[in-house]
């Protein structure tokens, strides 16, 4: 039976122990509820943004107005990319908590490649659109949102790449994360708002 469980993966029973002990005074610590409410204050700040699109959109009939084309096939893929990283993210914060320094550094490489991606291919998207902000209402709307969210996007990158260093040096344990934990937090957060906000703008 040991060995069945080893080769599944399955953490011991003293090991889900200490997990949901660290989770527990996770969710006490200062700095992870201070992250908790930085993104509520983003997540108003977003809304903002999206009060004032729909607003736009919604006054006018024909979408996108103005004879203006948004790429849907390509951000797809970019979407998918984003997505796709939140399950790196999600491997490597599992890595940390058991204390596997290699899955954890290969977790938070891959995230950051796939952060850095979505930036490049978004900044591809701005030089082939066929429009600035300045051509209208719909373009101003259109690159606030997504320009906002590249912006969260790249503070992400960053934090990420900060983690990405201290893994390499053995700066976390399994006990002793919370940074890490911070930046899974808000990169979870980045990644959500992206699925609205493709839904919303592109899809609908």
């Amino acid at each position: 039976m040991t060995s069945i469980a080893a080769a599944r993966d399955v953490p011991a029973p003293e090991e889900r122990a200490h997990v949901s002990a660290y989770h527990k005074s996770l969710l006490q610590s200062p700095v992870f509820l201070g992250m908790v409410m930085f993104i509520g204050s983003e997540i108003m700040l977003f809304g903002s943004f999206f009060t004032a699109y729909f607003y736009i959109r919604f006054s006018h009939g024909e979408y996108p107005f103005g004879g203006f084309e948004i790429p849907k096939g390509t951000t797809g893929v970019n979407t998918a990319i984003l997505v796709a990283s939140s399950f790196t993210m999600h491997w490597a914060l599992v890595s940390a908590s058991r204390g596997r320094r290699l899955g954890l550094i290969l977790g938070l490489g891959l995230t950051l490649i796939m952060g850095l991606t979505f930036l490049g291919l978004q900044m591809r998207e701005y030089h082939a659109l066929g429009f600035v902000p300045s051509d209208g209402a719909f373009p101003t709307t259109f690159f606030a949102l997504t320009g906002l969210h590249g912006m969260h996007v790249f503070i992400g990158a960053t934090l990420l790449a900060i983690a990405f260093v201290r893994a390499c040096r053995g700066k976390y344990a399994a006990d002793d994360h919370l940074g890490l934990e911070v930046t899974g937090l808000y990169w979870h957060f980045v990644d959500v708002v992206w699925i609205f906000l493709y839904t919303v703008v592109y899809l609908l």
